[in-house]
């Protein structure tokens, strides 16, 4: 008979009462810990996601691995490490014993075990880029072992960030772009000897493997990853550069930008946004909450038709209208004036459509697209969008990968036919590819691109990545938002759009790595 030589040790569940494969939440002197059963054994780990805090126990156990309700990230059952973002650490793992069916566990963390690392490498990796990537990058090389030198750069400070909240709960005034929260704790970078320079880059290099950063001393480096992300498309709107006009055309890529969209949405009281992209209605759904007018202005039938077809893209819009934002599709905007002089005192833009239509308004919010950010990179080939052709490993060259919105790759769902995807969580998933290949790592497994996108309190999940398809089927009830849809080709399943339907979703996305049936998909969508 086992004895409990652990005081500390506090009975906290029966093992008759879990499920096996199971999950229970429980408490241990103070301290929310994650109970999951695989037969007789028990595994403990911290109960909320790392990344932002999500309640593991409403999430989904597939293949051994445990699925974040929110955001997707994924965590081995065994181990409690790390094998989907947007997580960027293990969980935390609790001492558990069984003793006949009394469940015990003590509320004091194991201590994390240190990966092999070779102490005399001399290697020296360069991240330029410290967005969603670049953070996912570092982690990634500290936690595969690697004890050479990092240098992550990037122009702006304070990085890297949550810029999903630049869309979704800045604007809203729900969150201050000072208080939007990092993806790693404070000190990981100085605990890891991780150099964060704040510089421009202006060169690099990639033949000489050299980057130039301003006046200082350039960085010869031996692995670089370049995840700069995109630059916002600015409006090309005749009078746009006019005085009185300029400053009241905002866009959205940092803590600068959505301040000055914030600083501006409170002086204003109608909003006109260019562009029904995601950004676009994601910043459309957030000024609502401050009880502005909005109006949206954009070509195209129905928001997000492209990426999920008509009907879902007119539930979008209905969602939207119903929260009393005009939504004018099939439209350009062509000219912008600040009003003649008889208007001039209602400070209003006149705004001219390609119709003839004059929407007036206080300010602009462009949600029209990005180009990625590779103006700076000498001895690649880009395409004529601006994007860098990678291999399966993210590769460009010999020593040089390329991550994020910067990246065209092959999708092996879409049989080798090379893509672009403008979602975090894929750029997150790239760098961890990225980093293992660095270090001569292969990919592991396939992995499947998701994003999620924030509307007026519904967060509605993509999973996949369609270009086309023949069939759609839906289960659950779409007008009510609770719901999934599977877009199917050839009876196999391409991709899914999902809203409160987040343990389904967990175990779809997961199941996704493989090759997935319309029918076997659809029952996991009805799974309970």
């Amino acid at each position: 008979m086992a004895t409990n030589t652990n005081t500390n040790m506090q009975k906290v569940a029966l093992l008759s009462d879990l499920a096996d494969n199971g999950m229970k939440r429980v408490e241990v002197n103070g301290t929310p810990i994650l109970l999951i059963r695989r037969g007789d054994a028990v595994n403990a780990y911290s109960a909320d996601c790392p990344h932002a805090g999500a309640p593991l126990d409403q999430g989904a156990l597939c293949n051994g691995r445990l699925i974040c309700p929110w955001h997707k990230g994924t965590f081995d059952i065994e181990t409690g490490a790390l094998v989907e973002p947007p997580a960027l650490l293990p969980l935390t793992r609790y001492p558990v014993r069984v003793e006949h069916d009394d469940v015990l566990v003590d509320s004091t963390p194991e201590p994390s075990k240190p990966p092999t690392s070779t102490a005399a490498d001399r290697r020296t990796f360069a991240i330029v880029g410290a967005g969603a990537a670049g953070a996912a990058a570092c982690a990634a090389l500290r936690e595969a072992g690697f004890a050479g030198s990092i240098a992550l750069i990037d122009r702006e400070p304070r990085t890297p960030y949550d810029r999903t909240s630049l869309s979704k709960f800045v604007p809203s005034g729900e969150m201050s772009p000072d208080d939007i929260p990092p993806l790693l704790p404070d000190d990981y970078f100085s605990a890891h000897a991780i150099d964060v320079i704040q510089a421009e880059v202006t060169t690099l290099d990639a033949n000489a493997r050299r980057i130039d950063i301003g006046s200082a001393p350039s960085l010869h480096y031996d692995a670089a990853l370049v995840a700069t992300g995109g630059i916002p498309k600015r409006v090309s709107l005749q009078g746009s550069d006019a005085a009185g006009v300029k400053s009241r055309i905002c866009l959205l890529r940092n803590r600068d930008d959505a301040r000055h969209l914030v600083e501006t949405a409170e002086q204003g009281q109608h909003a006109l946004v260019l562009g029904a992209s995601f950004i676009g209605l994601e910043v459309a759904s957030a000024l609502r909450e401050r009880k502005l007018r909005v109006t949206v202005v954009s070509p195209g039938n129905v928001p997000f038709e492209k990426q999920f077809g008509p009907e879902l893209g007119r539930l979008f819009m209905r969602l939207h209208e119903a929260h009393g934002v005009r939504i004018r599709m099939g439209h350009h905007a062509r000219s912008v004036s600040p009003g003649n002089a008889d208007e001039a005192a209602d400070g209003a833009l006149r705004v001219t459509l390609d119709n003839g239509e004059t929407v007036a308004c206080d300010f602009i919010v462009a949600g029209i697209g990005v180009t990625p950010a590779t103006d700076f990179i000498e001895g690649v080939k880009r395409n004529d969008d601006k994007s860098i052709n990678v291999d399966a490993s993210m590769r460009v060259t010999d020593g040089l990968y390329a991550a994020g919105d910067i990246a065209r790759f092959e999708l092996p769902q879409h049989g080798g036919e090379r893509v672009r995807i403008e979602h975090w969580r894929v750029a997150q998933q790239h760098a961890r590819i990225a980093a293992h290949a660095m270090l001569g790592m292969p990919p592991k497994e396939p992995y499947v691109p998701y994003f999620w996108t924030y509307h007026f309190g519904k967060t509605f999940e993509y999973l996949g990545h369609a270009k086309h398809w023949d069939q759609i089927k839906f289960t659950g009830t779409p007008d009510t938002f609770e719901f999934i849809a599977l877009l199917g080709e050839k009876g196999k399943l391409v991709a899914a759009v999902g809203c409160n339907r987040e343990k389904q979703t967990g175990m779809l996305v997961e199941s996704m790595r493989d090759s997935l049936s319309l029918a076997d998909a659809m029952k996991i969508a009805e799974s309970a």
